[in-house]
């Protein structure tokens, strides 16, 4: 039974953003239609070529794409920079061409996607989906309100556990579901937050920010650093 409300949880989120947002924010989203074509594009990206083309990204997200945590300079914050290694190839994929498209916005990647073909982000997808996902960084603060919401989620305000998409172990899926296991964690809780504030939104059908919008600050931190100390 409780699988089944999952279900229904997940189904019904797109309806529930719809009757909630404007008409303006419920129809943003991303532009990238997972055609049969396109999916064979990412499938059969070139992960040598790729990594040719990573060696422009290492100032950024690091020698082994592990990316970069927050750090503070001269009195000014620099913010993390997310860990590529082992991500789902389509995430990233779909990533790159929604800083193509306008879909997603930041000055530095909207810059270098304009520069990439599509040909080329299939081949970053498929060489940092090569590599090993970054390692777990544990946390002495406690997590026990993220475990809740990855394993059981919340019935009361139709939130679904987060493995449901996810996965157990943070895996993320096939398709273009992102893996959030060792994510840099200040990354992960500035996404959610952007997603809550709306500032994000090439979530397709809205669904992440129905469900950051209904988290608080407090679940946000916590599960940012669950999943950063998750393998």
């Amino acid at each position: 039974m409780t699988r089944i409300l999952i279900l229904i949880a997940v189904l019904i989120a797109p309806v529930l953003v719809n009757a909630a947002e404007p008409e303006s924010e419920a129809k943003s989203g991303s532009q990238i239609a997972w055609t049969t074509e396109t999916l064979k594009l990412v499938k059969n990206g070139n992960a040598e070529k790729g990594r040719n083309l990573a060696e422009s990204c290492k100032a950024c997200h690091g020698l082994r794409g592990e990316g970069m945590s927050a750090e503070t300079r001269d009195d000014e914050t620099i913010p993390a920079i997310p860990a590529l290694a082992g991500q789902v190839a389509n995430y990233t994929f779909k990533q790159l061409r929604d800083y193509y498209n306008g879909d997603r916005s930041n000055d530095s990647m909207t810059a270098i996607a304009k520069g990439l073909s599509e040909q080329d982000a299939a081949d970053l997808a498929a060489w940092y989906a090569s590599l090993e996902p970054p390692k777990p960084v544990k946390t002495d603060k406690d997590v026990s309100t993220a475990e809740k919401m990855v394993e059981a989620g919340d019935g009361k305000r139709i939130l679904p556990p987060c493995f449901v998409c996810h996965g157990a172990n943070g895996q993320g899926e096939k398709m273009d579901i992102p893996s959030l296991a060792g994510q840099q964690a200040d990354y992960f809780e500035r996404t959610l937050m952007q997603y809550r504030s709306g500032e994000r939104h090439n979530d397709i059908y809205s669904r992440m920010r129905l469900i950051a919008k209904q988290l608080s600050e407090a679940e946000i931190k916590a599960l940012s650093l669950y999943y950063q100390q998750l393998k």
